[in-house]
C-alpha cells in the first residue's frame, strides 16, 4: 500500500518537476523599441512548451557594453537554472545577442533565431555616422550600426553556436530605398542579416519594423527552437 502511494505520489509530481525548469526562450528588442514590441511572439512560443522572459534595456541612451552587462544581470536572476537558454532578437537584439556570447556565453546556451538582424551593419547606420546632428539626435548606437570592418556588428566574431536568421524583403521605408541598394527589408539589406556560421537562413514577405509579427516568422521561429531548422519548401503558420 505505501508503494502503491509512494508512486502515486511521484506520478503527481513528476509532471509539475518538468514544467517547474523548462527551456527558457529570452526575447530580445530591437533600436528604439521595448519589450512591448516583442509580444506578439510570446504566446507561440509559450504554446510550443517553452519559458518566455521578454526582456527591456534603454537603447536611446545607453551604450552596447551597457546593454551587455544588464543583460548578463537579468540572466543571472531569471534564467541561470533554465536547462537551455534560447533567445530570439530583432534587430539591434540579435548584435547585443552576438556581443553577450562572445563575452559571457551562458553553460545553458541553446539556440538563437535572429528577425531582421544588422549582422553586417546597415547603411542607414552609415548616414547616421556621418551626421553630428543625426548622432546627437538618434544617439550612439545608431552610429555603430553601420557597415564599416569596425563597425559594432562586423567587430563581433563569427557564430559558434546553433543560429538561424530570418530577413525580411519588403521596404516601405522611403530613406531605405534611397540608401540601401538591392533586396532589403527598408532598413538592412538582406544581404547584410546573413552570419558566418549561421546554421540557417530564410527570408520572409515583412517590412524591418514589424517582422515580429508575422505568422510565418512565429511558426518558423518555433520550428528553429524546436528542431535547429527552417522549412523552406512550406509556408507556415501557428
Amino acid at each position: 500500500m505505501k508503494v502503491a502511494l509512494l508512486g502515486l505520489c511521484f506520478a503527481l509530481l513528476a509532471p509539475r518537476a518538468a514544467l517547474a525548469s523548462p527551456e527558457t526562450v529570452v526575447l530580445l528588442h530591437g533600436l528604439y523599441r521595448n519589450e512591448r514590441s516583442m509580444q506578439p511572439l510570446e504566446a507561440p512560443v509559450r504554446m510550443a512548451g517553452f519559458r518566455v522572459v521578454n526582456l527591456g534595456y534603454d537603447s536611446r541612451s545607453q551604450t552596447p557594453e551597457a546593454f551587455v552587462a544588464a543583460l548578463d544581470a537579468q540572466l543571472a536572476d531569471c534564467c541561470a537554472d533554465a536547462p537551455k537558454l534560447h533567445f530570439v532578437t530583432h534587430s539591434l537584439g540579435g548584435i547585443v545577442t552576438r556581443a553577450y556570447v562572445a563575452s559571457k556565453r551562458p553553460a545553458n546556451l541553446g539556440r538563437v533565431v535572429m528577425l531582421a538582424p544588422p549582422n553586417h551593419g546597415s547603411p542607414l547606420g552609415d548616414v547616421v555616422s556621418g551626421s553630428s546632428v543625426l548622432r546627437f539626435l538618434l544617439g550612439s548606437t545608431a552610429a555603430r550600426l553601420g557597415t564599416d570592418p569596425t563597425s559594432l556588428p562586423n567587430a563581433l566574431p563569427p557564430a559558434n553556436f546553433e543560429v538561424g536568421v530570418i530577413a525580411g524583403t519588403v521596404s516601405r521605408n522611403p530613406l531605405g530605398a534611397l540608401f540601401i541598394d538591392g533586396e532589403s527589408d527598408g532598413t538592412v539589406p538582406v544581404a547584410s542579416t546573413k552570419l558566418e556560421g549561421m546554421t540557417d537562413f530564410i527570408t520572409v514577405d515583412a517590412v524591418h519594423t514589424w517582422i515580429m509579427r508575422s505568422d510565418e516568422v512565429a511558426a518558423q521561429t518555433v520550428l528553429f527552437l524546436k528542431t535547429g531548422r527552417f522549412a523552406h519548401e512550406t509556408r507556415l503558420r501557428p
